[in-house]
Parts: C-alpha cells; structure tokens; sequence
C-alpha cells in the first residue's frame, strides 16, 4: 500500500509548492502568523553570516521566536527551504535590454549581475552544487533574460543554451575561487613552490619559466572579464 502523506509535502513536490506558492493553506486552526518568505529570509541571513551548515530548522525558528515545530506548518524540511533560500536570494532578473550595442554587452552586464549574487550570497555555490534542481520563477527569470539576448544571435537553440552553461560555468568558477582563497595559505604555496621549482627546474621547463615571468602573480584587470571576454569571443565567431 503506497503510504499517505500526513501534513506536508515531501521532496520535489515540497520545493516545486513553495516555489511557485501552490502549497494549500491549513484549514483548521488559527491564521497562520508566518510565511514561508519570512522564514527563508531570516534562513538566508544566517547562511549569509555563518554559511548554509548554519541552517537548521531549529536555528532559523530561534531567530523567529517560534519553536521548529510550528515551521513544519509553512515547509516540509531544510531541503525545500533551501531550494526556496536559492530563488529569493537570487532575486528577480536583472534588465539588460537598455544596455546599447546589442547581444554582446548585454550579456556581459547579466554575467557581471549575476556573479554579484554569488559574492553577496556565497552559500548558493553549496546550495545548487552539481544537482538538477526545481527551479523557482527568480532562477527562471534569469535564464530566460540570457535566452532572450542570445535569440538575437541567429544561434541555434542548443547553442544559446550551451552558452548560457559556459557562462554560468565561469561565473561559478570565479565564486568558488573567491570562496576558497586563503592569502596565508597562498602565500606557503608559492613559497614551497618555488622551492622546489629551483631544484628541479631542469623536470618542469616550461612551468619554471612561466613562473619567472610572473604567471602566478596577482594580475591586473578582472578574472571574471578575462574569462567572459574569450568565451563571448568564441560566441562571436560562431555567429553567422
């Protein structure tokens, strides 16, 4: 017998209801006094101060001055709260239609749009990781604004997609640099790697060299630029 379920909704039915605001409202009992909105705020304000390991949903309902058990009534479990912490942190898509020039420096506003999401809310790189996700009218709202850019290119539609994914790729990419970069830890790097690079130049020419022309020296301009500019290079030339 399929087992029934009692009182909430589970997995990616839960997320897909929250998400869209579909979940049904309780019948009996008093007016509900929160929001699953508000309880995903105060849940991102603690991922934003403490990292998305500090959400519970205990955490979050000491920070509502309610017990976890009343958050039951609003989301299924922290699951679906996340999924939902991703799309209101994320926020509504930006604009890039009034941007002159066409698809190119519209598309590179909206990559540097949506890197800054990921620098005011670095927790979503661990929120979304490398799994297909429901995605909420927030998510939707930025790819179909990229899409949209792309559609003036005369690509095809697996083109612009693929493009999308190269650009999110590298927006991550840089994010998770930013997350992981420990200056002292950088600096004992290059410290035992030129130690052992000058004994064993003659092993590693190439990256001996490299090294002597300052390749891993802090370098001017933005990573996140460089990158983009030679991906929206390679976008170019397949444009027919």
């Amino acid at each position: 017998m399929a087992a029934k379920k009692v009182g909430k909704q589970a997995g990616v039915e839960g997320s897909f209801a929250l998400l869209w605001g579909e979940q049904g409202q309780p019948s009996r009992g008093p007016k509900p006094s929160l929001t699953a909105g508000r309880i995903a705020e105060v849940a991102i304000g603690i991922a934003d101060k403490e990292g998305l390991d500090a959400v519970s949903l205990a955490r979050v309902a000491r920070g509502i001055d309610v017990t976890a058990m009343a958050l039951y009534r609003y989301v299924p479990g922290k699951a679906e709260l996340v999924d939902l912490m991703v799309d209101l942190a994320i926020g509504p898509p930006v604009s890039v239609t009034y941007i002159p020039g066409g698809w190119r420096p519209q598309l590179t506003e909206w990559a540097r749009q949506c890197s800054a999401v990921y620098r005011r809310h670095p927790w979503i790189l661990t929120a979304t990781g490398m799994r297909r996700q429901i995605m909420g009218p927030h998510q939707l709202g930025w790819l179909d604004t990229a899409l949209a850019v792309l559609a003036t290119t005369g690509l095809s539609a697996p083109q612009r997609h693929d493009t999308f994914l190269l650009l999110v790729g590298h927006i991550r990419n840089i994010a998770q640099q930013t997350v992981d970069h420990d200056e002292a830890a950088n600096e004992e790097w290059a410290h035992l790697t030129a130690d052992v690079l000058k004994r064993h130049a003659d092993r590693f020419p190439a990256l001996t060299s490299a090294v002597a022309e300052g390749a891993f020296m802090p370098q001017g301009g933005d990573a996140l630029d460089f990158g983009l500019e030679r991906i929206l290079d390679g976008v170019a030339a397949l444009i027919p």
